[in-house]
């Protein structure tokens, strides 16, 4: 198979909403005279995301991305949200761990300025390190611009940054990109540190605006997708594929180490999500902190039923061209690519102890 079946497809044309976000400036600022530097007792005040799908809660345009239709947030929040869910995703268990609200996403924030205060979120589904899709989706640069403006505005300030949390979500657009660009799988050899490099760039950019703590997610082993697994009826993961993961991976923990050292704050964590995808499809663990296992782990509860259709297509008369499973909460995965809420809460139930241990929260 080629290694190019391993990355995403870009969730129909993604696009952001540039209209209607420019909200006045609010001021959300924590007490100064704080002690913010010790991080005993660190009790964080604000969640601040940036990256794609898998922490994307709303900032794709409603008519660009099939997020917004049903059956997408039929479990939570009850109807179609902008999240690539049945229900909640990474964003909001890594905020709930926090003791903190989702943030409100980017594009919302003028129609929510009451919730500016718990953070906000950059995310947009199908983007990456890179251009993705041109110019249609902000990249993990331009998505830090848009944080640096608010900042320059006094929305937030260095008090602000230096008592949050930030979460940076790469799932692998930039790979299905480069690919489908006309990219060689033997040019993704030389692609694969490229992008780890730039991510390296973004994660010292957001620490030297003095952001306490920043949580950096590994790629998810891209071979158990079901777009790929549904090549073996979704009996088996691609070990290939999984390898090149691998490599993004050793490159991330390398340079996360590097900026670490150099930071002398050790303030970056790398999230292991293959290790927790794997360990929770590879079914051999029941987790203490409930039953984590799925019946046929690696087949998606919402399908499309013809080779061009996915998860909440319709045809020209609005027929439905997809199924959905009776019991979202049976499946890890909800669509070809994203897990559902019980997925996502499989997954960050395996690694909450990690993320409260690294933030080190105050205990209430």
């Amino acid at each position: 198979m080629e290694l190019s079946a391993l990355i995403f497809s870009f969730f129909c044309c993604c696009s952001l909403i540039f209209s209607g976000v420019q909200g006045s400036a609010h001021h959300y600022h924590e007490g100064r005279g704080h002690n913010h530097r010790g991080d005993y007792g660190f009790r964080p005040t604000k969640l601040f995301v940036f990256g794609d799908s898998y922490a994307d809660t709303g900032n794709i345009r409603k008519t660009l991305a099939n997020s917004w239709n049903i059956p997408y947030g039929i479990t939570f929040p009850g109807k179609p949200a902008g999240r690539f869910s049945d229900g909640r995703v990474l964003t909001d268990y890594v905020a709930k761990s926090l003791g903190l609200k989702t943030p409100i996403a980017y594009a919302w924030r003028k129609i929510g300025a009451k919730k500016l205060r718990y953070g906000m979120n950059f995310a947009f589904g199908g983007s990456g390190v890179f251009d993705t899709l041109g110019d249609l989706l902000p990249n993990m640069t331009t998505q830090i611009d848009f944080f640096e403006n608010l900042v320059n505005e006094s929305v937030y300030t260095k008090w602000d940054l230096q008592s949050s949390v930030v979460l940076v979500s790469l799932a692998g657009n930039d790979y299905a990109a480069f690919l489908q660009n006309g990219g060689t799988i033997q040019g993704l050899q030389g692609f694969i540190p490229r992008v780890v490099n730039q991510l390296a760039v973004n994660l010292k950019r957001i620490s030297e605006f003095e952001a306490r703590k920043i949580v950096v997610t590994a790629l998810q082993p891209l071979g158990c997708l079901p777009r790929i697994t549904q090549l073996t009826s979704f009996q088996r993961c691609n070990n290939t594929q999984n390898t090149a993961v691998q490599f993004h991976n050793l490159l991330l923990r390398q340079a996360v180490a590097k900026l670490n050292n150099e930071t002398r704050r050790s303030n970056i964590f790398v999230l292991d999500l293959y290790d927790s995808f794997t360990t929770i499809l590879d079914q051999k663990n029941d987790l203490k902190a409930g039953k984590l296992k799925f019946e046929s782990p690696l087949k998606p509860c919402c399908l499309g039923t013809c080779a061009e259709c996915s998860c909440g297509s319709l045809d020209d008369k609005g027929k439905k061209l997809y199924t959905v499973c009776s019991d979202p909460k049976s499946a890890f995965f909800w669509d070809s690519s994203h897990p559902t809420q019980a997925g996502w809460r499989a997954v960050y139930t395996t690694l909450k102890s990690g993320v409260e241990q690294f933030v080190q929260i105050q205990q209430s």
